[in-house]
């Protein structure tokens, strides 16, 4: 990959500000939410760029995308808890349509990187055969 580092990558870039915005957002949340969807949203959000970054300091390409997979699946949950919130009335349709789409966009580019980290797994396993 001709990326230097994972911070450098859109994605975790993205990612990274998606949750700055949800640290914001949940602050207007009711406090009772403290411990329940605020923490979980946040949990959530903050988990996709943890997992990339932790996925790319693991010994392998395989591992690597064994915690990109991860980080789909903290988006896939981050979309639930973004459409309760949503339906609980603690974000207006505006906003949420906003960030949904912004979790769309940041999914599909994982699954991108999925993609490439496959094709790079897969050449450098056909290399070592030859």
């Amino acid at each position: 990959m001709s990326v230097s580092s994972v911070e450098d990558l859109d994605v975790f870039k993205k990612s990274h500000i998606l949750t700055l915005k949800l640290y914001e957002h949940t602050k207007q949340f009711p406090s009772e939410e403290k411990y329940g969807l605020i923490s979980q949203i946040r949990r959530a959000s903050s988990s996709v760029c943890a997992n990339l970054m932790e996925g790319s300091h693991r010994n392998n390409i395989g591992e690597y995308r064994q915690f990109v997979g991860i980080s789909r699946g903290s988006i896939g949950e981050l979309k639930y808890h973004l459409l309760l919130a949503k339906d609980l009335n603690y974000i207006d349709i505006e906003d949420f349509e906003k960030i949904y789409n912004e979790i769309n966009i940041i999914s599909k580019m994982l699954y991108g990187l999925l993609q490439s980290l496959a094709q790079t797994q897969t050449r450098t396993h056909t290399k070592g055969k030859q």
